[in-house]
């Protein structure tokens, strides 16, 4: 959040399996309003394409559960909330596989401005709690490591460097 702030920018975020957790973590930081603008929890499959605008299609072909239904919901929350910055989390925290995907697959997505942005795809083992918990963590390093690279990029413009 301090990144963010320092920068003047936003952030908004596109929740599925976590259902909530996300936001909860960033309004729990003393200041969190200079930077955090909302938050959709689309916990139904409909949501994700009519709130955040998901490809009907991806949908259908790949299910809830997809990289690129990650990288859209980002994307989505983004524009939909006027942020800088978009994070997503969608997944299976269990306790039945869903969309053919067994319990701890998930996708955690960073979409950023100028295009900036960043699928991760998981593996996660534990209990339904420890899956949603370790979500909430990998989407934040994802963020974390998309500014570092947001600015080493934005310093080799501004330095004249390729």
């Amino acid at each position: 959040m301090a990144a963010l702030g320092a920068r003047g920018e936003t952030l908004a975020v596109a929740e599925s399996l976590t259902g909530g957790l996300v936001a909860g973590a960033l309004t729990g930081v003393p200041g969190a309003s200079k930077v955090f603008r909302g938050s959709v929890t689309a916990y139904a499959t409909e949501l994700k394409r009519d709130l955040l605008g998901v490809a009907p299609d991806l949908l259908r072909e790949r299910g809830a559960v997809d990289a690129g239904v990650a990288q859209q919901m980002a994307e989505g929350v983004r524009r939909v909330l006027g942020a800088d910055w978009g994070i997503s989390t969608t997944g299976v925290a269990g306790p039945e596989p869903q969309d053919g995907q067994p319990v701890g697959t998930v996708f955690v997505a960073v979409a950023g401005p100028g295009g900036a942005g960043k699928v991760a795809a998981l593996r996660l083992n534990g209990s339904r709690a420890d899956i949603r918990r370790e979500s909430v963590r990998e989407v934040f390093e994802l963020l974390a490591g998309e500014l570092v690279e947001n600015v080493r990029a934005q310093d080799t413009e501004h330095n004249g460097g390729t």
